[in-house]
């Protein structure tokens, strides 16, 4: 059997399960709330956070709340792609809008190590691929592959997907872990006070001061503020 042919017979299964349409509802339903506040302060013209502009993703925010109509574009995209997602005769769309706009902001979170939104924008993101992949049949149909026949209408089934589920919760945890565990030996945090809490759990506690310095004092690069917290680490 082809990839194809099984990738259409299993998105049929997933397709025919009625807890995983409540499922899809779900993620549309939580991507739009996602997106209408942030995307609406920025069509009135305020600044999305109360960062402080020597934080690293302070610094981005502080520039862009200074761009202009382009900052209201962001705004209008985002709220575009919400509300779109809202309808279900529209959802697609919404997810093909939403997607590069999240896409975006998870590259930039994990690039400064954003708290605010580290956890939230991957698994955002994997909502919209998910709310994408929904519609598979859909987006199949623009590509040029050979289309399957159109199916009989069959009634969804009530059988609860236990592993699918299990499988949702055990990459929620994975993401949460990874980032906030394993894949950072530092990060920025939101403010000089929540910044120096994790120094107590620090190998080299005066190496994090100075990082934590470099970020909230100083107001210096991220890159700086590493080296600089690298360098200290290798003088104990």
């Amino acid at each position: 059997m082809k990839l194809s042919d099984r990738l259409d017979r299993l998105h049929a299964q997933v397709k025919n399960n009625k807890w995983i349409y409540y499922f899809w509802v779900f993620c549309r339903f939580a991507l739009a709330a996602g997106f209408l506040p942030s995307g609406y302060v920025k069509i009135i013209g305020e600044r999305f956070t109360d960062l402080s502009n020597n934080h690293p993703m302070g610094h981005y925010l502080e520039a862009l709340h200074h761009t202009g109509f382009y900052y209201t574009f962001i705004g209008v995209a985002q709220m575009t792609a919400a509300l779109l997602l809202l309808f279900r005769r529209t959802a697609l769309l919404g997810a093909v809008v939403y997607f590069p706009i999240i896409l975006n902001i998870c590259l930039l979170s994990i690039a400064v190590r954003f708290d605010g939104s580290l956890v939230s924008s991957p698994l955002m993101v994997l909502a919209n691929l998910y709310v994408l992949c929904w519609d598979y049949d859909r987006i199949k149909s623009i590509l040029p592959f050979k289309q399957p026949a159109p199916k009989a209408y069959q009634p969804m089934s009530n059988h609860f997907p236990a592993l699918f589920f299990v499988g949702v919760f055990a990459t929620m945890t994975a993401v949460v872990v990874l980032l906030t565990q394993v894949v950072f030996d530092i990060r920025p945090r939101n403010t000089n006070g929540d910044c120096r809490l994790q120094c107590r759990r620090s190998k080299n506690t005066k190496a994090c001061e100075i990082f934590c310095d470099d970020i909230h004092r100083d107001g210096k690069p991220l890159e700086q503020a590493l080296d600089n917290y690298h360098r200290a680490l290798s003088k104990r």
